[in-house]
């Protein structure tokens, strides 16, 4: 008999009736009968109950455990009684009477509980993530994560493409979020960069001659965290194709995710990844990764309102501003609309102005000043009924389009207009190739500086850059960015162009990326790739809202590891041999 096991904690069945087995785990949960002891045993497979009386040798021995101390157990495997067996369990019909207990490893008082689903709060559960990862859900989730990612290298694989591993230590490059950096000890005052995506790497494997790559990448970013945004690093299905257009990389991907939510997801699927243009997508949904499952659409509304009688939306009108409306089925009460406006307000707007519909009128301060026609107009155009209710957004037209696509999300969920067992996707294309920073009022890349532009040289040279679209395109899932991908610029001549719209001279593009456009120069072919995230695709089909909850040993919001305690000071010997001097900000 093996010293630890025959079996484990999940395999026994009434098949297994009579026969003396050994087991070792974790005690789950001890329950304490006067005379009998009843002890939970689990392990990575499952959980076994196993029972010990005063008449047998182990009783004194089961009656000290604590929960979670690692024992061994030999017993034999008996049928429980019809009223005891439990339904729930792939153990259920059976329990273990023990005859030997060895005690591997005591457990001291425990700062959380694993057999019970109560959050303990975010600090507890993230410093002591061993004890967080015994329980059910968690444990859950990793191996859900686990799997996918098996699945996903499978399906990669069948599709003909290789999967190759790109640096680690690699250049800083300006690639839309800071560098976290590592000094060179061997290259006194340089650092090397920790890659926020293996972008410039995957493209030379393209130049390189290779075909179809895939990697499933970490990257590292020195960002602010988010529910669905882990901070420091992450993983993301990183892929490239050469020879291909953005239909290619479409066809490419779209069976692989789709497989993969259909294989480890109950929900209903769309199978159309519709396609929607960023401009269309801003209007309608006030987002580039909107949420289809909510049928509501934002209507410009800025025409009725420029010439009226309600002179706040009027003046700021002429002063550029735009007004989208949001219809809010089933909201027509001043209570909601008064929700509306506060919240709104604490959202940093002025307010949101609204039209109540009822009893065949509009009603409201908005309603009175446009007049009953213009009011008319606005019900239908937006569709609303009797007991429906329009809310207004009016600003510059980004602002105007964050607030209504914010309101639009909020009446959704307040009305339970999202239907949570579906998965929507959509492709949200044609992203400007630049736009205008509003505080320099200069030129700056809006997406990924080494895309290809809609009309490559000609467009660069003879269009407002600002109209200039790029063969750049997000994956979205129920309001989820899941992946950016673009067309790449494989020109060398086209990039310098592009770069100098920007800003960047000639120089410049040959010393951030000396490595790539050199390549180029050598003959590129056209090629595109993108990067869905694995975090975000288990965070999805494991149905969590935050990301934390599908990643193995997660930092907090503040980017730090309350388990290994990092970020942790260096002491001044490594800190010397790194030609490094500390230069704290004053506290």
């Amino acid at each position: 008999m093996h010293v630890y096991r025959t079996h484990n904690c999940g395999a026994l069945s009434h098949a297994d009736i009579g026969q003396t087995v050994k087991l070792s785990g974790w005690v789950h949960r001890k329950r304490d009968h006067g005379g009998v002891v009843f002890i939970d045993l689990r392990d990575h497979y499952g959980l076994t109950q196993c029972v010990v009386d005063s008449t047998d040798s182990a009783f004194g021995a089961a009656e000290q455990l604590r929960n979670e101390s690692v024992i061994t157990i030999t017993g034999e495997v008996r049928a429980r009684s019809g009223d005891t067996v439990n339904k729930a369990l792939s153990t259920g019909e059976i329990e273990v009477q023990i005859a030997a207990l060895e005690l591997q490893s005591a457990a001291d008082t425990l700062p959380l509980q694993v057999n019970s689903e109560e959050d303990s709060g975010e600090e507890v559960r993230l410093r002591y993530r061993y004890l967080d990862l015994r329980r059910q859900r968690p444990h859950a989730n990793i191996m859900l994560r686990a799997k996918i990612i098996q699945s996903i290298r499978q399906r990669m694989v069948a599709l003909g493409f290789t999967e190759f591993q790109t640096p680690i230590l690699t250049a800083s490059s300006p690639e839309g979020a800071r560098d976290f950096l590592v000094p060179a000890r061997l290259h006194p005052g340089k650092f090397y960069a920790l890659p926020q995506a293996p972008q410039q790497f995957k493209q030379l494997i393209m130049v390189s001659g290779f075909d179809k790559y895939f990697q499933i990448a970490p990257c590292f970013r020195d960002e602010d965290s988010r529910a669905d945004r882990s901070p420091g690093e992450f993983y993301q299905l990183d892929l490239e194709m050469s020879f291909v257009e953005q239909a290619d990389v479409f066809a490419a991907v779209e069976p692989v995710v789709k497989g993969v939510f259909e294989e480890f997801s109950d929900k209903k699927i769309d199978p159309d990844f519709v396609h929607i243009p960023f401009d269309e997508a801003m209007l309608k949904y006030g987002s580039d990764k909107p949420d289809l499952r909510i049928a509501l659409e934002i209507c410009d509304v800025t025409d009725i309102f420029r010439v009226s009688d309600f002179s706040i939306f009027a003046k700021n009108i002429e002063k550029g501003a735009v007004v989208r409306a949001i219809p809010g089925p089933k909201c027509g009460s001043r209570a909601i609309a008064d929700r509306m406006n506060s919240w709104a307000q604490g959202e940093g707007a002025p307010g949101m102005g609204y039209i109540i519909y009822g009893d065949g009128e509009a009603r409201g301060p908005v309603a009175k000043a446009l007049g009953a026609e213009k009011a008319e107009q606005i019900k239908q155009q937006l569709g609303v009924a009797d007991g429906d209710a329009v809310f207004f957004a009016c600003a510059p037209a980004s602002e105007a389009a964050s607030l209504a696509g914010k309101a639009r999300v909020r009446i959704a969920r307040e009305q339970n207009l999202i239907d949570e067992n579906l998965f929507k996707f959509c492709w949200i294309v044609d992203f400007p190739m630049y736009e205008l920073d509003e505080k320099t009022g200069k030129i700056e890349f809006s997406h990924n500086p080494f895309s290809m532009p809609q009309g490559g040289m000609d467009a660069l040279n003879n269009q407002d850059p600002l109209t200039i679209k790029a063969w750049q395109y997000d994956l979205v899932c129920n309001g989820v960015e899941l992946s950016s991908g673009a067309i790449r610029n494989h020109l060398p001549e086209v990039m310098y162009r592009a770069f100098e719209i920007a800003g960047y001279g000639a120089e410049v593009v040959d010393k951030q990326f000396s490595g790539m456009i050199s390549a180029f120069k050598f003959g590129a072919p056209p090629h595109g790739g993108i990067a869905p995230g694995i975090d975000r695709i288990v965070m999805l089909i494991a149905d969590e809202p935050n990301i934390r909850e599908v990643i193995l040993f997660p930092m907090n919001g503040k980017a730090e590891d309350l388990m290994m305690n990092a970020p942790s000071e260096v002491d001044e010997t490594a800190l010397r041999e790194l030609h490094i001097r500390k230069q704290l900000p004053k506290a």
